[in-house]
């Protein structure tokens, strides 16, 4: 990716700095690391100012850095010399007085021994400084979800044409996982989650030995991670044999409140708004208690980013922003059904990046 993408990144960091009143930030989390240089290792912070990009890292990534963001201040720390002790010599240096940091990923040793070792700096915590410019996705990163998406989605058929009824829910999660990276996944964005039959009311199943035969559906939720760090999520819905009539109604119901919710997607409508579209829909139909976590959430670089489409979310959808849509209803004993599409908020209302079809799909 070109470097003056990150800097225009910086930038727009620096803007929002100074209107939060400190004169730098230190970045802990490894995703605002990445999304802020370009770097893709680990065990590195970042601190940011008006005249100071200052990457402190170990050996371990000296060459890494040098190819991967060569344009930074970079410190590397000695053998004998903490993370934070090297963080605290780049500050000291810089003569900060006032410095941000994020107090989600910064633990309390850290501010702790920061705030010994300089003692004339103020530290303020800072909450999603960075986490509120990497909603809005430029277009490389849309690219990088798209990518991450047909690497999914062509996964996704090689299991579902050689799915068998002898074949476990863990063996199906590993074929899948073993497809995607066929067609140039780096790995799957999470635990991936076969659920048959009755495991299917389980909304987070583990894959088990439990075998695809055993009952007449199951519920796949699945993703891909890309080379540059970027997730897609998809949930479908698998028929082994002849579907009831009742979860026939259920993946009505929830494919009809999946479907208003996109619908619904536009820039300037709030998450909660959203959310509440397609609970409503699931809730009129007499199954609201059977439907507990929220519509759905951003995926960038994280699996789990921000908007959030929930009943508390705060976010007002705006163009660039990816979320996934994802109503279920689950009911013990007899199992789940859940459907979730990737969406893009475009400038006049959204695109469904996802392409796989919605229905009760046959195996094979």
């Amino acid at each position: 990716m070109p470097q003056d993408r990150f800097a225009a990144r910086r930038d727009r960091l620096l803007r929002q700095l100074k209107t939060a009143g400190v004169d730098a930030l230190l970045v802990t989390s490894p995703y605002n690391v990445r999304y802020l240089t370009g770097f893709t290792g680990e065990d590195s912070n970042l601190v940011i100012g008006a005249n100071l990009t200052g990457l402190v890292s170990d050996s371990r990534f000296e060459t890494q850095i040098s190819q991967e963001c060569p344009e930074l201040d970079v410190t590397i720390r000695t053998s004998s010399q903490t993370l934070t002790e090297a963080v605290a010599h780049v500050v000291g240096r810089a003569k900060l007085s006032v410095m941000g940091f994020e107090s989600r990923t910064t633990t309390y040793s850290q501010w702790e021994s920061l705030a010994s070792a300089v003692k004339a700096l103020q530290l303020i915590p800072q909450v999603d400084q960075v986490e509120a410019l990497r909603q809005i996705k430029d277009a490389d990163e849309l690219a990088q979800i798209r990518q991450a998406i047909r690497q999914a989605e062509r996964g996704f058929a090689v299991l579902k044409a050689s799915l068998c009824g002898d074949m476990s829910e863990q063996q199906a999660a590993n074929e899948l996982e073993q497809a995607m990276r066929r067609f140039g996944a780096k790995q799957a964005s999470f635990d991936t989650i076969v659920a048959v039959g009755q495991r299917a009311a389980l909304p987070h199943a583990r894959p088990t030995s439990t075998r695809i035969g055993e009952a007449n559906f199951l519920l796949i939720d699945w993703g891909a991670t890309n080379f540059q760090g970027y997730h897609s999520d998809l949930t479908r819905m698998l028929a082994t044999g002849t579907i009831s009539p009742k979860l026939e109604k259920l993946h009505g119901v929830v494919l009809n409140a999946q479907q208003q919710a996109i619908d619904a997607i536009r820039p300037g409508i709030a998450g909660s708004d959203v959310d509440a579209i397609g609970r409503d829909v699931i809730a009129k139909a007499g199954w609201g208690k059977n439907f507990g976590h929220g519509l759905g959430h951003g995926i960038g670089l994280e699996i789990h980013e921000g908007p959030r489409l929930s009943r508390i979310s705060k976010d007002i959808l705006k163009p660039g922003m990816v979320v996934t849509v994802e109503p279920g209803i689950y009911l013990p004993g007899v199992g789940g059904i859940r459907i979730e599409d990737d969406v893009l908020v475009t400038r006049n209302g959204h695109e469904v990046l996802t392409s796989l079809p919605r229905e009760f799909a046959l195996a094979n």
